[in-house]
């Protein structure tokens, strides 16, 4: 069967599931639930998983499946007609799912499938119809809802819509990315408690679908359970090595046993805040690299602006590997969020014009953020920006790793959007805070709040769950932290010294 082109595969999410994988999920299944009476594929494809359900509980069950592609619905037909398989063509965001799965007489519903893989962000770009209702699915306020935090896969959305509508001696077995069956169960267990048998089964999506992700078997009950808990298996195999995450205290714990061990720092810091980088969406105009005494944009062109306005530049790359050799530069058109860029045609005109010439591109930068603020404007910029040392790290690696950043020739260095960092005043201040969040504590309570396998696995969320007065006592060190911590001191408080940019 060929399959679909390339961009009605990224349009519906298409991986269709190898049958070899379909029947292992069955087999699983029957293990966890035993023979259902009605199993519904609610995005059937080609009816990989209803053939294999069929092929193992036979007429003990009836088969349903629902598809919006016609090609493949003919194809399921055909594929399916000597198994008693009922193929619908339906739209799976216009389907009354409450309706559907409720049966009359109850009976035990098994609904199991590969819902597609892919963003609501990706089918807005694909100008794809083939999207949900507009809605704020995780409750989302203020910035949090118009940055990266709203995007969510189109598979968490019907997933949460098929728990809601499942009946209690129901089942619900489906293929998805690891992160998103994480944040299904999330969801409802901060909205109305866990699920019987909540369980993540690992599988190789590399090997059966060719994509780099980390992707599992999401297998939960319709019965309520005040323990918003899951295991995780390594494999679909219920024998398999396995652990446990879970909600606790209003937070996502990847090991509730590490967690346990230091919930003593699960305080929230009142003497330090954690801040992210710079955000600019315009890497090729506002970073630069030095040849010799020149500056060098993304576009390969030589800049002529106004020094005082050009800061050194630590990145993702660099944090995560250890490194604080300055290897680019990057343009500060602000002091502070909101700050009035128009005065730079005064103060800096070089850098006004740089900025102009490179107009188009700035004006069309895509984040909703930069809509009502002035013109060139950055995000994640105040005066903890400024700071002279630093304590940070990336967000992206799969690794917690600290670095202390000095100034590079007088001047703060500044890090990018996906870094998280400390402000400090002096070299000192940087050390003691650098020895805390480097300690085995600090390590092992960070390590239980953070899913390895997620995008950007560390959050300045979990960060700011930890207490910094409560490290300093377990790690023996509240006499000298105390010394920074007083708010007359100023360490750690948003009063930190402004270093002025030179007029």
């Amino acid at each position: 069967m060929s399959p679909l082109p390339t961009s009605s595969k990224k349009e519906y999410g298409d991986f269709q599931t190898p049958q070899k994988l379909a029947n292992g999920v069955v087999s699983l299944v029957d293990t966890l639930y035993g023979t259902p009476e009605i199993v519904i594929e609610p995005t059937a494809g080609l009816g990989a998983f209803l053939r294999a359900s069929a092929e193992q509980w036979k007429d003990r069950a009836q088969y349903r499946g629902y598809e919006i592609n016609r090609t493949y619905i003919d194809r399921a037909r055909r594929h399916l007609r000597d198994f008693g398989v009922q193929i619908l063509r339906r739209d799976f965001f216009g389907e009354d799912w409450v309706c559907n799965l409720a049966q009359p007489g109850k009976p035990r519903v098994l609904v199991i499938g590969n819902p597609p893989w892919v963003t609501n962000s990706d089918l807005g770009v694909l100008g794809s119809v083939n999207l949900p209702k507009k809605s704020n699915l995780v409750g989302l306020r203020g910035l949090d809802a118009l940055t990266g935090k709203s995007n969510f896969d189109i598979a968490e959305w019907m997933l949460v819509r098929l728990m809601e509508a499942l009946p209690s001696d129901g089942a619900i077995a489906m293929l998805c990315k690891t992160m998103t069956a994480r944040k299904v169960l999330r969801h409802f267990w901060k909205k109305d408690g866990g699920r019987e048998d909540s369980s993540i089964f690992l599988i190789d999506a590399k090997a059966e679908f060719g994509v780099a992700v980390d992707a599992c078997l999401f297998f939960a009950r319709g019965k309520r359970t005040r323990e918003c808990v899951a295991r995780v298996y390594s494999d679909i195999d219920i024998t398999s090595e396995s652990t446990r995450f879970g909600f606790i205290d209003g937070s996502l714990v990847s090991n509730i046993d590490a967690y346990q061990a230091h919930k003593n720092l699960d305080r929230g810091s009142t003497t330090y805040t954690w801040r992210s980088g710079i955000k600019h969406d315009a890497a090729k105009v506002m970073e630069f690299t030095r040849c010799g005494d020149k500056l060098i944009n993304g576009f390969g062109e030589t800049v002529d602006v106004e020094d005082e306005y050009v800061f050194p530049l630590l990145k993702s790359s660099d944090l995560g590997n250890g490194r604080i050799a300055i290897r680019k530069s990057v343009l500060i058109t602000q002091r502070h969020i909101g700050d009035e860029t128009k005065e730079l045609e005064h103060r800096a005109p070089k850098t006004w014009q740089y900025l102009l010439n490179h107009a188009r591109i700035l004006d069309k930068r895509k984040s909703s953020i930069y809509a009502t603020r002035p013109r060139f404007s950055l995000f994640g910029i105040g005066p903890y920006s400024f700071a002279p040392w630093k304590v940070a790290l990336s967000g992206l690696y799969k690794r917690i790793k600290f670095t202390v950043v000095p100034p590079c020739k007088g001047q703060p260095v500044m890090v990018d959007d996906t870094c998280y960092f400390i402000p400090c005043q002096n070299e000192k201040e940087a050390t003691l805070l650098f020895d805390l969040v480097s300690s085995a504590a600090a390590k092992e309570f960070l390590g239980s709040l953070v899913f390895f396998d997620s995008k950007r696995p560390i959050t300045i969320d979990v960060l700011r769950k930890l207490s910094f007065v409560e490290l300093a006592r377990d790690c023996g060190r509240a006499d000298e932290f105390e010394e920074f911590a007083r708010p007359e001191s100023g360490g750690g408080m948003d009063t930190q010294m402004l270093l002025p940019m030179k007029p």
